[in-house]
């Protein structure tokens, strides 16, 4: 089971190793994929590096009425043919829904991946987006008994955290959202973490941060446009008292349309980096990857959704998802519970694209500049009278020496850094280390 550190900033697991949540986005996996293509993917997931898979039980895409790839549902009709929560179909000599959702988690636990699992999606209380489906089938009294029946059936699996909300924000439904995960603590006894995901630009903290069930808080930073600020979402999170463990669950998707409108472009490589080491460094204990054709497990035929044009199958290999290994990797390298973002290490952090982000640790530091312009750091807030310094490339996960004779600088007073180029997808990351070690 996962469980939160100390001092309430990051998830660890339950020897007390930190744990980097890596996740991806794969909202349809329990209702389109079947057992070998939910194999492959997960397989191909591990390789890359993820450790967090996140799914929905009840989707947004026709998540009620639209057979799964065994042609079963999740819910049995009441007498007027409303999908009922508090009747789950369970059918005892057939692979039912619940039977293969049983296989995903396995089969997640043995590749020693989490599966962060959304009960519902927010259509399911409350309409409110274009393209949503509903109906609309929870209230307080079957929200707590769906929720009650989804902790118990999972309440041993050690390889869950629960995501509520599923891109809405709770407002007027909020005792739905809050008897839902009353259930579920019910349900598993709290052995599960619980957060909630809202719509883009908004963060769980704003209603939920007092509330004992929400153990983290899940913001989304959203698709609406290229170098979205979502370090400002997290510094926000990261200063409200007491503190609770913070992540941008969904940022800018690789490959989705900019806003929704293709003559904007789409999200590249780049654009998913720089999300994920803004984040970071700003404070988040992870980062949440996702591609446009991915989350909707979209091929040809089916609906195209947000500007998916590869089948998701193609879209697995796709750039970004094979750089997250080298923010994980990063990360992890470090003694990453030490971790507090420190904007004060840098004389200027820009703005806009060529925004830098800097954290610290006791005796290490990162600076991330996103377009490759140069800065200067305050030297002397990590340990060792000497440090060295490199340039950590997130493309390929290389290092090189930041210096030219590779040697230990003094560490004090203020040092200027170029980065080895510039532009547009230059991202770089400064390394400076205590050199004794």
């Amino acid at each position: 089971m996962l469980n939160i550190s100390e001092n309430k900033r990051f998830m660890m697991k339950e020897d007390g190793a930190p744990f980097f949540y890596m996740g991806d986005t794969a909202w349809e996996l329990f209702h389109r994929l079947d057992r070998e293509q939910t194999a492959a993917y997960l397989e191909t997931r591990k390789e890359q590096g993820f450790n967090v898979v996140q799914a929905v039980i009840l989707f947004e895409l026709e998540g009620l009425a639209e057979q799964n790839a065994y042609g079963e549902v999740p819910l049995l009709q009441d007498e007027v043919g409303k999908y009922d929560p508090s009747r789950p179909a369970e059918i005892a000599d057939r692979y039912d829904y619940w039977k293969h959702i049983d296989y995903v988690v396995d089969y997640a636990a043995s590749l020693d991946l989490v599966i962060g699992i959304v009960p519902t999606w927010g259509d399911k209380v409350l309409l409110g987006n274009p393209f949503a489906k509903g109906p609309e089938i929870f209230n307080v009294d079957n929200a707590r008994e769906f929720g009650r029946y989804v902790g118990e059936r999972y309440k041993d699996k050690p390889n869950i955290v629960w995501i509520l909300g599923g891109d809405r924000n709770p407002d007027e439904r909020i005792a739905v959202w809050r008897a839902m995960a009353g259930g579920l603590r019910e349900g598993d006894g709290g052995s599960h973490l619980i957060t909630y995901h809202p719509m883009g630009g908004y963060s769980s903290s704003i209603w939920f941060h007092h509330d004992e069930w929400c153990d983290y808080h899940t913001h989304q930073s959203g698709h609406f446009g290229r170098h979205l600020a979502n370090y400002n979402l997290i510094t926000k999170d990261y200063h409200i008292y007491p503190p609770k463990p913070t992540i941008d669950g969904e940022p800018r998707y690789e490959d989705h349309s900019v806003n929704w409108n293709e003559e904007l472009g789409f999200f590249l490589d780049y654009d998913v980096r720089q999300a994920a080491y803004w984040a970071v460094l700003a404070g988040a204990f992870g980062h949440v990857y996702g591609h446009t054709s991915v989350w909707q497990f979209y091929e040809p035929g089916r609906t195209a959704y947000s500007g998916a044009k590869l089948h998701w199958q193609e879209a697995l290999s796709r750039p970004g998802a094979a750089q997250m290994k080298h923010v994980r990797a990063l990360f992890e390298s470090r003694p990453f519970l030490e971790l507090v973002p420190d904007q004060s290490l840098i004389t200027n952090q820009l703005e806009g694209a060529d925004h830098i982000r800097a954290a610290r640790g006791r005796g290490y530091l990162y600076v991330y500049s996103a377009t490759g312009q140069p800065f200067e750091v305050s030297m002397g807030r990590i340990t060792g009278d000497h440090v060295r310094a490199s340039w950590y490339d997130p493309r390929t996960g290389e290092t090189s020496s930041a210096h030219k004779q590779e040697q230990a600088i003094p560490n004090q007073g203020k040092q200027t850094f170029l980065p080895p180029t510039s532009g547009i997808g230059e991202d770089w990351v400064l390394i400076i280390d205590d050199a004794a070690g």
